[in-house]
């Protein structure tokens, strides 16, 4: 290959590892990642949030390498893969002229730069992304057998990254619907439902748990023109930095010669339409948007190779870019040159002033998957998120964290200071309160399901009570209530509530077993509400999320 391509590429190559190597192994990690490594804890096939394909990066990067380099590494190959599949791509060869304004172009994306060093699920799928569309524009040329089982391949990779991929893949088939009659694209769609086929398994046997918390579970709010929709569009300028003139004005004088640059064009306006109008249900995050920056990088990139006057200005951005995000990137690693505090500053100093008190005992954190996650990185010891009606569910909810920590002593953290012995201070200058508790014992995966829809003056409901551990639980040791909720699940309010056992039942709930009981409903003091969502409190401990939200009828 160092035959056919420009030594100046590899020198780029090679520095753009260097430094992303470097600021991956003396980064502090950010809470996501202190999360994906979490998720790494436990291999599975699926995860709460993500597919599984971050969680593998973690664990394969820690087997070789410590601490934060290990769980960024494979991160780090992954970026400079997608850069070589990109540069594959061009199918120009004026590209050997302006080796400096593509790693320039590249570098200049904020988010695609961070994504060379951080690991996250976009990473992966960039990488498969950039894969995906070098191997669909060899398959354009010469269908093969080879072609369209690879093709396949990284289709599902990309699944395995982040479900957005779905939207890719089905607006390249949009781009080309000929693709219908094709039996060498059939066989790709096969070879990639097939190789997603343990995934699939792992939804059924969860019940879909990851699609139905992203579809209809995950936290939203009444809509807000400013937030959702004008930050949508701030969202677009921001995954391109300073070039975004230039971006979007390639972007918008490019004209669907081919099928393959039809299919570039399809995904990049057909992922905005996307999330343009979900902006008017949701905020949309930046990252959910970042997938355009694959194709639109091909656009722009062999536009400026033709374009004199926009070749001369991505130059110039690009430079000024790469200043700024290089002063950047130095400073999430020294505190005092980033200009405010920042999710990678000053966590071992946190775990530290926790670990004097808590010593050998684990950590429970009251709603924060981030202090949990990040807390067991740096301390290397258990901690647990324990999630309640307030918040919401995560990969603690679903793994046996719980298991390690239930029947021991631990110090207890919460927001909340009416019982505190001590006090702890975050990066963001919060305060956190904690004491240490006896035998702590959470029963979080108990499910209290009511019957739906539930009548809007109903005084009792029936509810089944579902025991997935492996011993007996008293009913004792629980307290029933019901959390009332508008119509975007936010609770308004909670109340204890009875509960009536029929006759000749026990007050037991055996393991792998379903208990049916009555629950009294107490009357809201709120009119306004949408929801009923039943929940349990195991000694006295803050109500949980074991009911899923009911619909109140009319």
């Amino acid at each position: 290959m160092m035959r056919t391509w420009p030594r100046q590429f590899y020198y780029f190559l090679i520095a753009l590892l260097i430094i992303n190597v470097l600021q991956a192994a003396f980064t502090d990690l950010i809470y996501d990642e202190a999360y994906y490594w979490h998720y790494a804890r436990e291999m599975a096939w699926g995860f709460f949030d993500h597919p599984p394909m971050v969680a593998a990066m973690a664990r394969l990067g820690s087997v070789f390498l410590p601490r934060e380099l290990g769980v960024r590494i494979v991160g780090c190959l992954l970026f400079i893969g997608s850069a070589i599949f990109l540069w594959k791509t061009i199918d120009n060869p004026d590209k050997t002229k302006y080796i400096p304004h593509f790693f320039l172009l590249l570098f200049a994306m904020p988010l695609v730069n961070a994504y060379g060093f951080f690991n996250l699920p976009d990473t992966p799928l960039l990488f498969f992304t950039a894969s995906l569309l070098w191997t669909y524009q060899q398959f354009l040329k010469e269908r093969s057998l080879g072609i369209s089982l690879l093709l396949g391949i990284l289709m599902a990779g990309m699944m395995y990254s982040k479900y957005q991929a779905a939207l890719v893949l089905v607006l390249i088939f949009l781009s080309n619907p000929r693709l219908a009659l094709d039996r060498y694209a059939w066989l790709a769609l096969l070879t990639g439902i097939l190789c997603y086929v343990p995934h699939l398994n792992w939804l059924f046997e969860n019940d879909w748990l990851t699609i139905n918390y992203h579809l209809s579970e995950r936290p939203n709010r009444a809509y807000e023109f400013m937030d959702f929709t004008l930050g949508f569009f701030l969202n677009l300028v921001l995954i391109f930095g300073l070039v975004f003139p230039v971006a979007y004005y390639a972007l918008f004088r490019q004209k669907a010669e081919n099928s393959f640059k039809r299919a570039l064009l399809f995904i990049v306006f057909g992922v905005i339409a996307f999330f343009f109008i979900s902006s008017f249900n949701r905020r949309i995050q930046t990252q959910w948007i970042i997938v355009v920056c694959i194709p639109a990088f091909l656009l722009i990139y062999d536009f400026i190779l033709t374009h004199a006057v926009s070749r001369k200005w991505l130059y110039r951005l690009g430079v000024a870019s790469a200043v700024i995000l290089l002063y950047a990137r130095l400073g999430l690693i020294f505190d005092p040159l980033f200009p405010v505090p920042y999710e990678s500053h000053g966590n071992k100093e946190w775990v530290r002033s926790i670990e004097t008190v808590a010593g050998e005992r684990p950590v429970v954190f009251e709603n924060s998957w981030r202090n949990a996650s990040m807390y067991a990185f740096y301390s290397q010891k258990d901690a647990f998120s324990l999630n309640t009606i307030t918040y919401r569910k995560n990969q603690f909810s679903i793994d046996s964290t719980e298991d390690k920590v239930r029947g021991k002593e631990v110090l207890y953290i919460s927001k909340d200071p009416p019982k505190s012995d001590y006090q702890f201070t975050s990066w963001r200058g919060e305060t956190q309160y904690g004491y240490l508790r006896e035998n702590f014992i959470s029963y979080r995966k108990l499910e209290c399901l009511l019957e739906s829809p539930v009548p809007r003056n109903a005084d009792v409901v029936k509810v089944k009570i579902h025991n997935p551990y492996p011993f007996t639980i008293n009913l004792s040791e629980l307290s029933f209530g019901v959390a009332y909720l508008n119509e975007y699940r936010q609770v308004l309010e909670t109340h204890p509530a009875d509960i009536t056992l029929d006759k000749g039942i026990l007050p037991l709930i055996r393991s792998r077993d379903t208990l049916s009981i009555k629950l009294a409903i107490p009357k809201p003091r709120i009119a306004d509400h949408t929801y009923l969502r039943a929940c349990i409190s195991e000694n006295n401990l803050f109500w949980g999320l074991n009911g899923k939200p009911t619909k109140i009828a009319p």
